[in-house]
């Protein structure tokens, strides 16, 4: 069971998760039809031989243990049949999605930062990334470009998730304009800002702004901030922090900041 945030003890990994050579996400865990993609994944890039452990997830908190089966142990991805490449073993288990859900939010930066920020929430456990769009944004994701650029961060966010065992899948929303965070999140968010109070699972929804920082207006709108230190982070490391403390007052790593 996941942490209360109040320092009691951490979650306990599963570990037949910890023990499978790989995760795959499928439609339904009790019968795994593979893509293409992962199966030649599973057999042609990690190799995995007959017998081998591999987790199916549908990414909503279900998965069966299956076993590499002897159909396609050894052979190329496009030469078996994708609905035979796993044979379950066991039944499908079905983990609750922690709580309180935990959204972060960020302004897309230049390069590949945005695809690392979302690879790293992903493994935090955070519920919910929002690529947002600020009044000092200098990176803008619009029209095509835009949608591009989230898929390409909702393709990052399920190979993260397959890579640690994660069996909800996080989700990535499409670039949001700061004021409308709000109706997307359940709740007003928080802004990532110098001198703010600590992070607290009282505000699980938080927001962190562009290289240039929030302008006056955001500021006064969304009232008191989140402070996360007293040195000044880049905006992906500040992204990174606040989805860490969250994830961990939430799962009980870390006891409460409040």
């Amino acid at each position: 069971m996941p942490g209360d945030g109040r320092g009691g003890r951490p979650a306990e990994p599963d570990p037949v998760l910890m023990a499978a050579a790989a995760m795959v996400f499928v439609d339904a865990p009790a019968s795994p039809i593979l893509t293409q993609g992962d199966a030649h994944h599973l057999l042609e890039v990690l190799r995995l031989r007959t017998g081998e452990l591999v987790v199916a997830c549908d990414g909503a908190g279900s998965w069966a243990p299956c076993r590499v089966s002897a159909a396609s142990g050894g052979h190329r991805a496009e030469r078996v049949d994708l609905a035979t490449v796993l044979e379950v073993e066991g039944g499908v288990t079905t983990q609750p999605r922690p709580g309180p859900p935990i959204t972060v939010a960020f302004a897309p930066t230049k390069g590949d930062r945005p695809e690392w920020v979302t690879q790293k929430l992903t493994e935090l456990g955070v519920d919910r990334i929002v690529p947002i769009r600020a009044n000092r944004s200098v990176v803008r994701w619009e029209g095509e470009r835009g949608a591009r650029s989230v898929d390409r961060l909702r393709r990052v966010a399920r190979e993260a998730a397959a890579q640690c065992r994660r069996t909800w899948l996080p989700e990535v929303i499409g670039v949001t304009p700061l004021p409308e965070l709000a109706s997307l999140s359940g709740g007003p968010p928080r802004l990532a800002q110098p001198g703010g109070g600590p992070p607290s699972l009282a505000h699980p929804v938080v927001a962190v702004g562009p290289e240039g920082g929030w302008d006056e207006g955001e500021l006064a709108r969304f009232g008191t901030g989140v402070g996360l230190g007293a040195t000044v982070l880049r905006a992906e490391t500040a992204a990174v922090v606040v989805g860490s403390i969250l994830c961990g007052l939430r799962s009980g790593v870390i006891g409460s900041l409040a």
